[in-house]
């Protein structure tokens, strides 16, 4: 009877000692989860808009130069956004040798990719990005010196006729550098740099484009551009995820 008494109560342990420690995991799976819900973040999702204020700054003090550009990003993962630019620039090229108006508009999309791996609900970037750009463009030539070789002993040739080269067309492709803040909430400020490829242009007999809308100035018949940007965007959020 003793050894029976003795089994049962050693059973009854065992299934006791079992189910605390069922219901122990089970509590302790349970602030686990709660813990995970405190702390993650929901993303924001939506289209961020905005503008690049050195173009503006630059039209203001700059009088060979009038720009503007929009700026737009959407984010497709957690890290990957779709980007793009879209804007137009004049610009009067004066040298000893020239007098050259240069006036178009621009477009650029592509990618960028957040580097950056934010804190809780921060939503901060330094990333990298591609664009590919199109220019259409014309330019008037106001004046120009033609040098040559035997007009050593008398004045240089000039050209008084304005000359105008319409419907010009560039593609390059862009690589961007850059990082943006939130300061206010759904309000961003960011700066960024450009290097610029240029893959065709339109030729024209006699003459170079000396400045591509959204490309820059072609330094000399160079292939390579770089530029720079200081952007104010809001973004108007859609959803969370």
């Amino acid at each position: 009877m003793k050894m029976k008494h003795s089994l049962l109560y050693g059973i009854n342990l065992i299934v006791f000692f079992f189910v605390c420690t069922i219901n122990v995991q089970a509590q302790g799976e349970t602030a686990d989860k709660k813990t995970k819900d405190s702390t993650s973040v929901k993303l924001k999702y939506g289209l961020r808009v905005g503008a690049d204020i050195s173009k503006l700054v630059r039209t203001a003090i700059d009088d060979d130069y009038k720009g503007f550009e929009i700026v737009a990003d959407f984010r497709i993962k957690k890290r990957l956004y779709i980007a793009g630019e879209i804007g137009t620039e004049e610009k009067n090229t004066i040298t000893d040798y020239m007098n050259i108006s240069s006036q178009g508009s621009y477009l650029k999309a592509g990618v960028d990719y957040n580097m950056y791996e934010n804190w809780l609900d921060m939503d901060n970037m330094i990333y990298f990005g591609f664009r590919a750009g199109a220019s259409t463009f014309s330019h008037d030539l106001n004046s120009a010196t033609v040098y040559a070789t035997n007009q050593y002993w008398a004045p240089q040739l000039t050209l008084q006729e304005t000359k105008e080269f319409n419907g010009l067309l560039a593609f390059w492709g862009e690589i961007q550098l850059g990082l943006k803040a939130e300061v206010l909430t759904n309000l961003y400020i960011g700066v960024n740099l450009q290097l610029r490829f240029l893959a065709s242009e339109t030729a024209v007999d006699n003459f170079e484009n000396v400045y591509i809308p959204g490309f820059g100035k072609t330094y000399d018949s160079s292939r390579i551009g770089a530029g720079y940007g200081f952007i104010v965007s809001y973004r108007v959020p859609f959803f969370k995820k």
